[in-house]
Parts: C-alpha cells; structure tokens; sequence
C-alpha cells in the first residue's frame, strides 16, 4: 500500500482545492404560474410540467 513520504503542507493542499467551487443553481420560470423552478422539473407551486398536471393536490 502507497504511503505518501512528507505530509502534504496546508498551502498545497489549499491550492489544489482552489477549484472546489459551488455552482450557482440554474432557475427558470413556471410557464403557467411565473414561479421559479428548476428546469426539468414539475413547479411545486402549481404541479404543472411543460403545461401539463404532474403532481395532482391530495385533499388530506
């Protein structure tokens, strides 16, 4: 099994995370409502997906 020779300093190992960047989430708007939704998704506020009924109201 390898075993690294020197411990790897805090400076390397930060430059070599420079690019662990979060991604902004990518928001479209609801055809039918106006809502923001993530695209290829059903719109939580009015189940509706690509103008049709995907997610049906449950009377509870």
């Amino acid at each position: 099994m390898a075993v690294p020779k020197r411990r790897t300093s805090k400076m390397k190992g930060r430059k070599r995370r420079t690019h662990y960047v979060a991604v902004k989430t990518t928001v479209s708007e609801c055809r039918d409502c106006g809502a923001a939704i993530r695209p290829h998704y059903a719109c939580p506020n009015c189940g509706q997906y690509r103008g049709r009924a995907a997610i049906v109201a449950s009377d509870s």
